[in-house]
């Protein structure tokens, strides 16, 4: 079943590039990069029917008029730039935090935990399933969250969750030999984790 279930993945893989060829292509991308209205014209017919599409050529225009008059920056001017400064910061360790939260450990030692839980051994690949599920259905709850809370709102909630759930679990993971029960709260933990994961970051 395991097979199946990864070259699955390769169907929709499959079925995008047997259908992007009759797809046309973005209608910024012909009047901008390619400087073809005609082209851009008729792309925006095929997308959106007939009818009078002057106002979006118009915002396209716009955007390419403020294209052709930023310049671009290699890597080295950016971290220079001081008007760029506090964006780079933030982005920076967005990154290194989303790196360093935790997640890789979780799926890296799950398989012990759902093992040490006394989970047969059949069943441990369904349950890290399980979690791999869990992490696709709070991705898509963070996107109709986002929009309502913002996405500090959700970095810091989520962030601040997870530290409260790997505190829990490092108490849970030291106990769990002497309290039966601290087994699957662990692997209830490692769930909540990887929700509060899909949410936040």
């Amino acid at each position: 079943l395991w097979p199946w279930l990864l070259a699955s993945s390769g169907l929709s893989a499959l079925v995008q590039l047997v259908t992007l060829p009759f797809f046309p292509d973005s209608p910024s991308y012909l009047l901008i990069q390619k400087d073809n209205e005609e082209a851009c014209r008729k792309a925006i017919r095929k997308l959106w029917g007939e009818g009078d599409h002057q106002a979006e050529i118009d915002d396209i225009m716009k955007e390419k008029v403020v294209m052709t008059s930023t310049k671009t920056l290699r890597v080295l001017e950016v971290m220079k730039e001081p008007s760029l400064r506090w964006q780079l910061y933030i982005l920076m360790t967005v990154m290194t935090t989303l790196q360093l939260c935790g997640i890789n450990a979780i799926y890296f030692y799950s398989f012990e935990v759902f093992h040490t839980a006394k989970f047969e051994e059949y069943l441990i690949p369904y349950v890290s399933l399980g979690v791999g599920l869990c992490e696709f259905l709070s991705s898509i709850l963070c996107s109709t969250l986002i929009d309502r809370f913002g996405r500090k709102v959700l970095l810091w909630g989520g962030y601040t969750l997870m530290c409260s759930v790997l505190g829990l679990l490092t108490t849970t993971l030291s106990l769990q030999h002497r309290f039966f029960w601290m087994h699957y709260f662990s692997v209830i933990l490692i769930f909540l984790f990887v929700i509060f994961y899909g949410i936040g970051p």
